[in-house]
């Protein structure tokens, strides 16, 4: 076959196969355009979250900046020099940066949530709740690395073994 007749061939195939993908839409704009601004976005988002749902969820979110104590363990092993005083004032400053944010993100759309926990030492981030819907809004964050939902995780204790003789 020639070379231009199989650019052709190529370029009606994709054409037909975009135009059945577009084709079954069924009202789903708004879920493909959830998925293309998640995707866009350097924000992980638990892929159990529902971001299309108006239910209220608790979820949990991981800032970028570590814990001060971890941040100075990383950097001393990176050979940087940080003490944990400048370390800690990091992990405040993304707090602060991080209400900001949420003001321009959620408050000014009268957006209702709530912040149910501030987490500094062993995590640095929030536990909130809002709707599900909103958290798209969350996706421009300069502070937010990972978004998780707030679930119980129940481990079975360790079996003892018996003593024998």
């Amino acid at each position: 076959m020639k070379k231009w007749y199989c650019k052709a061939l190529l370029a009606l195939s994709l054409i037909a196969l975009g135009g059945c993908l577009n084709n079954g839409d069924n009202g789903k704009q708004g879920d493909e355009e959830a998925v293309k601004e998640t995707m866009n976005s350097s924000i992980k988002v638990d892929p159990e979250l529902d971001l299309s749902s108006a239910e209220n969820v608790s979820i949990i979110i991981e800032f970028k900046t570590k814990p001060a104590k971890i941040a100075v363990l990383e950097a001393e092993a990176q050979g940087v020099e940080l003490t944990l005083e400048s370390a800690k004032e990091k992990v405040e400053h993304s707090h602060r940066e991080f209400e900001k944010e949420l003001h321009a993100f959620l408050e000014e759309n009268e957006v209702d949530y709530r912040i149910t926990h501030r987490y500094k030492t062993a995590f640095n981030g929030v536990s909130m709740e809002l709707p599900a819907k909103e958290i798209k809004r969350l996706m421009g964050s300069s502070i937010i690395s990972r978004i998780y939902r707030n679930k119980d995780i129940q481990l079975d204790p360790p079996i003892q073994p018996s003593n024998q003789l």
